[in-house]
């Protein structure tokens, strides 16, 4: 079964250049692609239309939104499969809903409202935090054109093994005919004293080591044909977020996971999640580690 990439449409840039990106995706991985519009955009970005006709409003909007995004699409690729439709519910509602046979959702990083003022859209950030699968969000500054790098870079965390962000990233990167940059961020506790990890003997070099020694065995889980795509590894000293930041210049993705814990706030992004989704420079995959593709 092939699952669609679907891409959420409100009419702002921020959509538009998901919606191109969706396409060149759709386009790339064969897949058909899925556009939905939520038809209470403007009740949760906090805007309405000024204007008034014989039918309500949304659905107007609604009607030349979705009818407009699929001539784009076409007229960027006449041989993608495209459907576009209208949800009668909230966005975040809708959009997770399709997230259950979705191969990812696709999503810009600002809305229309008073929101766009934020670096990062409340829909954005609510939808990668509750959804069911991947769910990738393409910043103002990434291009829409797909990217001919091939470059994946992922964040390996504490995990014993390869989590479903590092599966995903190794797939992406097995599709593109790329490389994976695989890497892992690590700290001295606050109580050690900090010098340099290269220094044999030292607190830091036993971290830097440990580190080294975690990412090959979740690398040797994840590739362990090694047929796999080139992986590049990189064991960096510092915050993680600014060590995912700096190593996806130029690349085509971007990925992280997002935890999906139990009681009231298992949706909520982490630190990490929050600051690469603001500052990456190329498109953002949020994984949760409960999917399976």
């Amino acid at each position: 079964m092939r699952l669609p990439v679907v891409v959420g449409l409100d009419g702002s840039m921020g959509s538009l250049r998901a919606l191109d990106w969706a396409a060149a995706e759709a386009a790339r991985m064969r897949l058909p692609l899925r556009i939905v519009h939520g038809s209470l955009w403007e009740h949760y970005e906090g805007i309405r239309p000024s204007f008034d006709t014989g039918r309500p409003a949304e659905q107007i909007l609604a009607e030349h939104l979705v009818a407009s995004a699929q001539e784009r699409v076409q007229r960027l690729d006449a041989e993608v499969e495209v459907v576009a439709v209208v949800q009668p519910d909230d966005p975040v509602n809708a959009l997770v809903q399709e997230s259950h046979g979705a191969a990812m959702i696709v999503l810009g990083s600002r809305g229309r409202g008073r929101i766009a003022e934020m670096l990062l859209g409340s829909v954005s950030l609510a939808v990668a935090g509750r959804s069911h699968g991947p769910v990738v969000v393409i910043p103002k500054a990434a291009s829409a054109v797909q990217s001919t790098s091939g470059r994946v870079v992922v964040g390996i965390g504490d995990a014993q093994g390869p989590s479903a962000a590092a599966r995903f990233a190794f797939d992406q990167a097995v599709s593109r005919h790329g490389e994976l940059t695989a890497v892992r961020a690590w700290r001295c506790p606050v109580n050690e004293a900090m010098d340099h990890p290269l220094l044999s003997g030292s607190p830091a070099a036993s971290h830097h080591r440990d580190a080294e020694e975690h990412l090959e065995d979740v690398l040797a889980v994840l590739d362990r044909t090694g047929s796999g795509p080139v992986i590049t590894r990189s064991v960096v000293q510092g915050p993680a977020h600014q060590a995912l930041i700096e190593a996806a210049s130029g690349a085509d993705m971007l990925v992280v996971g997002a935890r999906r814990g139990g009681g009231k706030h298992w949706h909520r992004l982490g630190t990490v999640n929050h600051a690469v989704l603001h500052y990456a420079p190329c498109p953002v995959a949020v994984v949760p580690d409960t999917y399976r593709d």
